[in-house]
């Protein structure tokens, strides 16, 4: 029964289309990030970049290169598209875009963590059988048809990020307004609608809207009666957060995802006309590695579920420590606001240095030194390698406090505590961030 619901052959025009727009888009999302100016602010600015700890190797090239490393990405992305060379054009963009993802935190969000997720997807799906440079060159791997696997891998994934983004808005400041109100607050100014977004009622909209559409959205679009309507919704909820908050390339991908949900027929006459159809001919083939394949599917499903549910075995609240927070669509969820000062004590001495923070970070590492308890750590173990270079041995002694969600501000940091010497943990709590008062 399994062999037949996973490798029953249906048509692959929803792939073959999701495969041109994705490769456009991300080609898009390369080629953006020279020109909007985020390569220049995130990789070329600063002196260097918090990463993710472990990967520290991972710094951006110097001078001007980070320009030339995202315009061969955006080539890469191209030839996705018209699918040359398709695996090894994707493996080469995902491995330069999981380098850049895991080289800086400055510029975080859950978007470029699903985007390295699809490109590491992409790689193993047979994408490039139709309508491709490859599938032109070599009619051996032509295919109209592909296992019905690989649509039901991509529907439950997009079913873990959307359902896990509407249960995280499950908690007090998201369901009294507070959140969406200060969302839109930063928006005052915004063109044409910036005091329209200013109105009472608006924080409610978004703050409910927002979850049930979370929640219902895979459901609904697999359900015929509801399809063509929650697509409606769609195009009108990712159009608003593309317009509003400037999240590059998401809601556009996520707006592409939508042809997975529509029957093949209808892909084939708007979408694809230049492609023959497949018709169900109740063909089933199980491949001679199925139970590999079903083996990695399930270690990456577990790994899917249990990753963003970590936090809830870390002590104290995920929205104060931070430590969980990665990883785990926790989308715009809360405000922060914070400052700091690093100081300096050599081992064996009175004498304290106040540390310049402007000296060492760019505009973009300022506004996150002071909130993230890791980026703390980072730094201050920056600080005491620079300082090991000139013979010196040195603590680091950190004053923060941080205003979460338009709250006073509290002490973050343990003052009395050396962070420079402290061990960092990915999944336990680390005793020098003080407690927070926040409700679960």
């Amino acid at each position: 029964m399994w062999n037949r619901w996973l490798f029953k052959r249906v048509d692959n025009s929803a792939l073959i289309f999701f495969r041109i727009a994705f490769g456009l888009l991300i080609a898009l999302e390369a080629i953006g990030g020279i020109f909007t100016g985020w390569v220049r602010r995130t990789l070329v600015e600063p002196d260097f970049t918090f990463n993710f700890i472990g990967f520290e190797f991972l710094q951006p090239l110097p001078g001007d290169l980070m320009y030339y490393y995202y315009a061969v990405m955006g080539i890469f992305g191209i030839l996705v598209m018209i699918g040359f060379k398709y695996r090894f054009s994707m493996f080469c963009y995902t491995l330069m875009w999981a380098a850049v993802y895991l080289m800086q935190k400055s510029s975080y969000n859950n978007h470029y963590y699903l985007l390295m997720l699809l490109c590491f997807i992409m790689i193993f799906l047979p994408a490039h059988k139709a309508l491709s440079y490859d599938a032109w060159k070599n009619k051996a791997i032509r295919a109209i048809a592909m296992p019905r696997w690989v649509w039901l891998f991509i529907v439950i994934q997009l079913w873990i990020v959307y359902s896990y983004a509407s249960i995280a808005k499950l908690y007090p400041d998201w369901l009294d307004g507070t959140v969406p109100e200060l969302l839109m607050r930063g928006k005052r100014n915004y063109w044409l609608v910036g005091e329209f977004l200013q109105q009472p009622w608006i924080k409610w909209v978004i703050a409910y809207f927002g979850l049930i559409f979370d929640l219902l959205i895979v459901p609904m679009l697999l359900w015929r009666r509801t399809r063509v309507p929650f697509f409606i919704l769609a195009i009108f909820f990712h159009l608003f957060n593309s317009f509003v908050f400037h999240i590059g390339i998401f809601p556009y991908l996520s707006l592409a995802f939508c042809v997975f949900f529509f029957p093949t027929q209808k892909v084939n006459k708007y979408l694809l006309r230049n492609k023959k159809p497949y018709y169900d001919g109740e063909e089933v083939v199980v491949p001679d590695h199925d139970r590999i394949l079903k083996f990695a599917i399930i270690v990456w499903f577990i790994i899917q579920v249990s990753l963003p549910l970590r936090h809830w075995v870390i002590k104290d609240n995920v929205l104060w420590t931070e430590e969980g927070h990665r990883l785990s669509w926790r989308m715009m969820l809360r405000t922060k606001s914070g400052r700091s000062t690093f100081k300096v004590v050599e081992k064996g001495t009175t004498d304290t240095i106040m540390v310049q923070k402007n000296k060492y970070l760019s505009n973009k590492q300022r506004r996150i030194i002071s909130t993230k308890p890791d980026v703390i750590w980072q730094f201050a173990q920056r600080l005491k390698q620079e300082y090991a270079r000139e013979g010196k041995d040195i603590q680091v002694f950190v004053e923060a406090k941080v205003s979460v969600n338009g709250r006073p501000y509290e002490r973050l940091i343990d003052p009395q505590v050396d962070i420079a010497n402290e061990q960092w943990n990915y999944f336990a709590h680390h005793d020098w961030i003080l407690p927070s008062n926040l409700e679960e």
